[in-house]
């Protein structure tokens, strides 16, 4: 492979082995922990009725997404360069416009890369900082430094070119509902929703522990030292996400997702259960591979994750042709409804 950026996949696990190898607490936890803290554990979703689904399908446009949001990323964007800065200031803008009161957060830093030091970008958007837990969407917005060949220039649409419209696009189409949380009330959980856009998953040269995931490996270290709820002394901003969910290489020609992790599969079921109103595509539930991603720093410190990425990888992956024409329209239109969905399930929107 041109590059040796490879995800790598390492040791196919059978699920229970996957169970023990996971973190039980989040780090820093101590036993007098706040029981907030708990509650992503039994948190249940408000099911939409089917008015309410018919309200989401009718809300969201691909044509909208794929114009406003998503071609204006399909440009050469890796760390560092002139993409990467106009990728980041369109999707801070396309948050900005909205009537939703969104927090937005640049975090910016240094790290030693094959090329020297480089800089890198996290765009976290949050709606109601203080709320003490968040339902987190996340991707990367970054692409895979390519030399050009010919004319062309590596885009990278499915990765994640895609994943990020679809964010903006959710933004967009639920904004009048994210209205609501803009403040806790009794008759609202202590839940808000959150965006993270991660810088620097790619690897410059070879994949690997130091050359790959700058940016989530940057931000779960920031997060985990930093207290949460401003002021708390036994937490911090790990123990408010009750759910990572990670977007990536989407956008080709039925996929299949399959659930990584089993505390976190009880939400990949009602995913399943939500397309299968649609039954256009199917999220295929069996034994697996760890994947390495942007979601791994999160999880090794004992953040829930459900990682939504197509295995096997698209077939244009990592090559110039990974561009818009080989998109799906329908695929990523139906991906837009059911997460969509899903995140007002989970909000009790």
């Amino acid at each position: 492979m041109a590059g040796g950026g490879d995800r790598r996949v390492v040791g196919t696990l059978h699920l229970l082995l996957v169970v023990a190898a996971l973190p039980l607490v989040i780090q820093g936890v101590s036993r007098g922990a706040a029981d907030w803290t708990q509650e992503k554990n039994y948190h249940k979703p408000a099911i939409l009725n089917s008015s309410s689904l018919w309200q989401v399908a009718e809300g969201t446009s691909i044509f909208e997404m794929w114009k406003n949001d998503l071609q204006p990323l399909l440009i050469e964007r890796y760390p560092g360069s002139p993409g990467s800065y106009a990728a980041r200031q369109h999707i801070m803008k396309r948050i900005q416009r909205l009537q939703a009161d969104w927090v937005l957060e640049v975090d910016t830093f240094l790290s030693q890369t094959p090329y020297g030091y480089r800089s890198f970008s996290n765009i976290i958007s949050t709606l109601n900082p203080t709320a003490k837990r968040h339902l987190v969407l996340a991707c990367h917005y970054d692409s895979k430094y390519f030399p050009h060949w010919g004319n062309r220039v590596f885009v990278g649409a499915t990765d994640s070119a895609v994943p990020c419209a679809m964010m903006l696009e959710l933004a967009r189409a639920l904004d009048k509902r994210l209205l609501s949380l803009k403040n806790v009330s009794d008759s609202r959980p202590d839940l808000s929703l959150q965006l993270i856009f991660f810088d620097g998953e790619e690897a410059f040269l070879h994949w690997s522990p130091q050359d790959s995931l700058y940016g989530s490996r940057h931000l779960a270290s920031k997060m985990a030292s930093t207290p949460h709820p401003p002021g708390a002394r036994n937490t911090n901003q790990l123990h408010g996400m009750d759910l990572l969910v990670l977007l990536d290489l989407i956008g080709a020609l039925n996929p299949t997702f399959l659930n990584f992790f089993p505390n976190s599969a009880r939400w990949f079921v009602r995913l399943q259960t939500i397309e299968y109103y649609k039954r256009n595509f199917y999220l295929n539930l069996r034994d697996l591979s760890l994947i390495q991603d942007d979601h791994i720093p999160f999880l090794r410190k004992g953040v829930p994750v459900l990682h939504l990425i197509s295995s096997p990888f698209p077939e244009v992956w990592h090559t110039m042709d990974d561009d818009e024409e080989n998109l799906d329209e329908t695929t990523i239109d139906n991906l837009n409804k059911i997460i969509q969905v899903f995140v007002l399930e989970y909000l009790h929107l």
